[in-house]
């Protein structure tokens, strides 16, 4: 499960991500005003420079009035106007997020440009406007957009200023850590580490060639500019932090590791990051002191950095225990961390309620404070391995109105309406045999005594009560919608099988938008074509988990199809699933047994025994090299447990758990291993015993009794008798019954075990004297071997 988080590096770089964008802001302010032209006469050039220090000096009244001034004498000049309008955002502390925005749409069709027709160095004086309109899309998490504006800022990048091309690159790397493409934000890093480095020198030869006029400006202007060189290197150590462990990278993420403890110290972020590092390695313990030893209580609050370390620190300790698997543990640190998320959002308040101004009031920052879905998305698939699908389905439901473009979750939310109407007697859960299961009662006495059998027909269950199916209920109705949406949401034609099998490796670099709640959680568009789909909050499908999630919902389909009583359809969803070129030996088995019952159903029995021939199964794995696994969807298991594989040394849970929006404060759920449920056969042998049961049950439909009582003797030697089901039982009572057998029908039900055909016993009663106990065994109580006490 999930999930990637790092709650660690998100707090400190989240606050310096922060100042980074209001000195984003700043800088537009600092380009347009002193950036002057020919036609500029010297007053100007005069409120130009007193309009800027009044601005970095924080005193916005005085800027203000600087650029008013400068208003009146030049009207024409939409870079006053965007001067003033950042102005006012700050004066207000950064909360008229919609003026500021509003005002830039305006400018930006005042000057008639358009980002994608940015194509030459003329449209270079826009670039104030760009990279501002891409700091609020960030802020309102549009990632796909603010990244299409920045990486157009970024091949006009040379003529730019050092701190705004800095600034440029830092915005970027963030979209990119944001979007799952950590190959390209690395390369981004390195670029950004030659500039600096460039920056470095340059000023050093300036100041050696100006030695002998320096003063003390130019010593505090050196210290001022050494220090800020040591905080971008040590910020850029924690983005490839971030970077190498969406990679799972541990070996490159341990040398950068070492970095970031160098340079930025015991700080939370730094432990944050180091915590998410030992997650990954699967050093729980370690993790969770690591995280015990931040000091939350130095943070300087979401208010300033739109982060709530504390939500974040709770969910952490969520992911570790689900990893540990002490997923009651994580579900209690998980809705710690809910409250604390509550907590934040209810000293925000409800924000303005004029709808045009619904993201000022508050700072800008704080549009990125809200944790509640992703935190519901946790809850959800953790209540589900807990077995608590009803509870599950409550907050996936509500999560899945803001991520409805992610096919994994329709899944999870299908799978949790599977398990809240599987059955729950004594003999579906641990798998044994009950008589009470069998014997439904017992009328009359003496020789009048009738055994009334229990009947195990299911079919055509109705569970709506007549109601629409498209109501949000764990119904198997709401289930099949769910399955459907799925599958429209997965690209067509995936698994090609020539291509899909030449494909073993793929890019490890996510290319969609992950993290947004509102229009990038309808986007399921990806940078790098069709080799990912978004899914958020979790980590972009890559091409082989979207072979193996397309393999679970067909499986789950066919499932929910025959629970339905709609056998063409589940036929159709067993075939498909039959024919995915990448197929998991559990879910071929699946498979096999859903289509044999659908043909069963459709009174096309010779199918059907083609399909049960025992051959067919050769492997009753969880999955191939890496799969997501769902296998529980045969008998309607708890089928949250998906497993995907990247790191050989451990199994990263397949939904990659919601990563938070400016710093890597989440962690991937890492299985901490996989227990197959204890219905679900775990061999071969014990599989193909289930096929020769229902060969069997197929045979005695054509009225084939020999070749079914073959069959049903043939599983029941491959097993323990205490392993047979109840069904079998009632099979061999049928049969018994066909033959005229009363007696031994009656012995079978009694005994609660198959018993040896009459033909057996009638030649046993040819054998010598001698081996009367031999014979005699089978029909007594099996398995259990008495204790002598001394």
């Amino acid at each position: 499960m999930a999930a990637d988080k790092t709650a660690g590096p998100r707090n400190k770089t989240a606050q310096e991500q922060q100042s980074l964008e209001v000195r984003r802001t700043d800088q537009g302010t600092e380009k347009h005003e002193g950036a002057g032209t020919s036609g500029i006469t010297d007053q100007e050039k005069e409120l130009s420079s007193s309009a800027l220090q009044a601005f970095m000096a924080g005193n916005y009244d005085a800027c203000l009035q600087h650029l008013n001034t400068l208003q009146d004498i030049n009207k024409d000049d939409y870079k006053i106007t965007l001067n003033t309008a950042v102005a006012e955002f700050c004066k207000s502390n950064q909360t008229t997020t919609d003026n500021l925005r509003q005002t830039l749409n305006q400018l930006k069709n005042q000057v008639h440009s358009v980002v994608e027709e940015m194509d030459g160095l003329d449209d270079v004086e826009n670039s104030m406007l760009y990279y501002n309109q891409a700091v609020i899309l960030y802020h309102l998490r549009q990632y796909t957009e603010a990244i299409s504006v920045g990486e157009k800022l970024y091949q006009f990048i040379e003529p730019f200023e050092e701190k705004f091309a800095q600034a440029v690159c830092f915005l970027l790397i963030d979209l990119y850590l944001l979007t799952y493409q950590a190959e390209k934000a690395l390369h981004l890093l390195a670029v950004l580490e030659k500039m600096i480095s460039q920056g470095n020198n340059n000023s050093k030869n300036g100041k050696n060639e100006s030695g002998n006029n320096t003063n003390k400006d130019s010593s505090n202007q050196k210290a001022e500019s050494g220090a800020l060189i040591e905080v971008a290197k040590s910020k850029i150590h924690q983005y490839k932090v971030r970077a190498y462990i969406q990679m799972k990278s541990l070996k490159a993420c341990k040398r950068e590791i070492k970095s970031v403890m160098n340079t930025a110290g015991n700080s939370a972020p730094s432990l944050f990051l180091k915590s998410n590092f030992e997650y990954l390695r699967g050093n729980y313990r370690k993790a969770v002191k690591l995280l015990n030893s931040a000091n939350i209580a130095e943070h300087p609050g979401f208010m300033k950095t739109g982060e709530c370390l504390r939500c974040m620190f709770w969910n952490n300790l969520g992911c570790i225990h689900f990893a540990m698997g002490k997923h009651n543990l994580g579900i209690f640190y998980f809705k710690k961390a809910l409250q604390e998320n509550d907590n934040a959002c209810a000293q925000l308040g409800t924000g303005n309620s004029d709808p045009g101004k619904k993201f000022s009031g508050r700072p800008m920052c704080t549009l990125l404070t809200n944790k509640r879905y992703e935190l519901l998305y946790n809850c959800g698939i953790q209540l589900l391995h807990i077995g608590r699908p009803l509870a599950a389905f409550e907050c996936l439901i509500e999560a899945v109105q803001v991520y409805h473009s992610n096919p994994r979750l329709w899944l999870r939310i299908a799978e949790c309406c599977i398990a809240a109407n599987k059955g729950t007697s004594e003999q579906e859960t641990k798998g044994l045999p009950s008589k009470k299961g069998i014997v439904q009662s017992i009328v009359g006495q003496g020789y009048h005594r009738k055994i009334v059998l229990a009947s195990q027909s299911i079919q055509n269950v109705v569970y709506n009560d007549g109601q629409s199916s498209a109501i949000p209920v764990a119904s198997m109705e709401f289930a099949a919608i769910c399955l459907r949406n799925a599958l429209l949401l997965l690209p067509e034609d995936q698994q090609e099988p020539k291509q899909e099998n030449g494909s073993k490796t793929s890019n490890q670099l996510g290319g969609s938008t992950e993290n947004s709640e509102s229009s990038e959680a309808c986007s399921n568009k990806s940078h790098e074509g069709d080799k990912f789909i978004a899914a958020p909050p979790s980590s972009p499908l890559k091409k082989q988990e979207l072979e193996n999630l397309r393999c679970s919902i067909l499986a789950c389909s066919a499932y929910v199809a025959l629970a339905l009583g709609d056998n063409l359809m589940a036929l159709n969803h067993a075939d498909k699933l039959l024919q995915q070129p990448k197929l998991s030996g559990s879910l071929k088995f699946l498979g096999h047994l859903y289509a044999a019952e659908a043909l069963i159903s459709l009174d096309r029995i010779s199918d059907a025994i083609t399909h049960l021939n025992p051959e067919n199964v050769t492997d009753v794995s969880l999955g191939i090299s890496s799969n997501e696994q769902d296998q529980g969807s045969d008998k309607g298991e708890n089928e949250a447990m998906e497993s995907c594989k990247y790191q050989p040394l451990h199994r990263v849970q397949e939904v990659t758990w919601p990563v938070w929006n400016k710093n890597v404060v989440s962690f991937s759920l890492i299985a901490a291993g996989k227990q197959t449920p204890q219905c679900y056969p775990s061999s071969i042998t014990s599989a193909r015993t289930m096929m020769l049961f229902n060969l069997g049950s197929a045979y005695c439909l054509r009225s084939e009794y020999d070749k079914a009582r073959k069959c049903l003797h043939q599983a029941a030697s491959l097993i323990h008798p205490k392993e047979i089901p109840p069904e079998a039982i009632l099979l061999a009572v049928y049969l018994e019954l066909q033959n005229g057998n009363t007696q031994l029908a009656l012995q079978i039900i009694k005994r609660n075990q198959l018993l040896p055909s009459v033909k057996t016993l009638s030649d046993m009663r040819k054998k010598p004297v001698f081996q009367p106990v031999h014979s005699i065994q089978p029909i007594q109580m099996p398995a259990f071997t008495t204790v002598q006490r001394k």
